[in-house]
């Protein structure tokens, strides 16, 4: 029968825990030599560690050593792993090194590392008849360890979620000031994040998730899934330095230009995409700083010309959208344009008919299938779309016509509704 430390408590009639006629604590007692052995192994034989500042080894490391020593030394006395309330000191540590940068693995291997080389002096004295001694031992270390890395690891990862919302709020204070055109060097230098002098404007959508569609699943929790899910692969593919004002439909970001800077493309887009899981929409304009306010009126004016053209998602530049953009400019001939089609506003099965056509490259068979009528109930729709607007969707420039036609009618209705 083998004893477990799970068992034992604070009022375990059990004495002292001794291993080869001492105490097991014993080889612990004497703090300051053993914790610089154990730092000086840190430094030498452990990699991360030789990047660490040589005060920071001698000081905040062996202080924590000695502390844990101390702790390991009244486990074996009392056959009682320490309590959560006496892990405080282990817990501050390990949030002070999120702060400093220092890998979680690396603090993870020093604990480790420090346990081992505790047991190995502990064990050291143990002779042939010390076996149940030995496995109370090894029984409390492993308990002990498994207490310790929960604690480093909670108060790691608690740490680095409040540098990442401090960063995240100081990225939003200066995206807004940026948008608005108050942009300043102090501003920059009180956020801590340097101001570039060039930026890619991006107004940005996010497609719905299944889950925000699915009656079993609180749509705003899968909502705000899905922009914690953006928000993480922001950090990544940008480094940290894209600025961001999003929502959970979309909003504006703010890319440097600098050399060096990762930029928006397509391929980073469908990066984002993915780790959102969802389509997303976005299109971008390229600026110096100060002209970052009107530049965020443009790209929203873009984003806007691709949903009421009913584009599909991706990344769009001015480039992909002049002949919209120019049309939205206003005038006589965009309000001429715009009333071409009049004539079929009796007709929706025409209205319907010539979007299907143009949607499907000009190809009647499959505008058939999609319409579920006969091929030849295309080409008479057709027929009359000619003989009511003179457009001949049989020909090239009856086409461009149709397609412009359309754009310019769908831009005026949008325009009349937000009015």
């Amino acid at each position: 029968m083998t004893f477990s430390a799970l068992h034992l408590s604070p009022d375990s009639p059990e004495s002292a825990l001794e291993i080869g006629g001492q105490l097991a604590s014993v080889p612990l007692q004497n703090t300051d030599r053993v914790a610089s052995r154990m730092v000086g192994y840190f430094a030498t034989c452990m990699a991360p560690c030789r990047t660490l500042p040589g005060e920071q080894l001698r000081g905040d490391v062996t202080k924590l050593t000695r502390t844990c020593l101390g702790l390991v030394a009244e486990m074996f006395d009392r056959r009682t792993v320490p309590g959560d309330e006496q892990l405080g000191e282990v817990r501050e540590a390990a949030a002070q090194w999120a702060r400093e940068g220092v890998p979680l693995s690396t603090i993870l291997r020093g604990y480790h590392e420090g346990v081992r080389i505790a047991f190995g002096l502990v064990t050291a004295p143990a002779r042939a008849d010390d076996v149940n001694e030995l496995l109370v031992a090894t029984d409390l270390m492993l308990e002990l360890l498994a207490a310790v890395t929960a604690a480093v690891a909670d108060a790691y990862v608690d740490e680095q979620h409040l540098v990442a919302k401090e960063h995240q709020t100081a990225a939003q204070t200066l995206a807004s000031a940026l948008l608005s055109g108050r942009g300043s060097s102090a501003l920059a230098r009180q956020a801590g994040i340097p101001i570039a002098d060039a930026y890619q404007v991006v107004a940005l959508s996010l497609s719905e998730h299944p889950d925000e569609r699915d009656p079993r699943v609180d749509a705003n929790v899968a909502a705000r899934r899905k922009l914690r899910r953006l928000q993480s692969a922001l950090a990544t593919v940008f480094a940290s330095r894209a600025l961001a004002l999003l929502s959970t439909k979309g909003g504006t970001m703010l890319i440097p230009v600098d050399d060096g800077e990762t930029p928006l493309t397509a391929e980073t887009l469908a990066q984002l995409a993915e780790a959102a899981e969802v389509p997303l929409t976005a299109t971008v304009v390229a600026c110096d700083t100060d002209e970052i306010p009107e530049s965020a009126d443009q790209a929203h004016e873009l984003l806007n010309l691709v949903r009421v053209g009913g584009k599909p998602p991706g990344l769009y530049h001015m480039a992909d959208l002049a002949v919209e953009y120019q049309l939205t400019r206003g005038g006589p001939a965009t309000r001429r344009i715009a009333t071409i089609l009049d004539p079929l506003e009796a007709h929706a099965e025409l209205f319907e008919t010539m979007r299907a056509y143009l949607g499907n490259d000009m190809n009647r068979q499959l505008t058939a299938r999609q319409l579920y009528v006969h091929p030849n109930t295309v080409d008479y729709r057709l027929r009359r779309i000619a003989q009511l607007t003179t457009i001949d969707l049989a020909t090239s420039a009856g086409i461009s016509q149709a397609a412009i036609a359309l754009l310019a009618r769908d831009l005026d209705r949008s325009v009349t509704r937000r009015l």
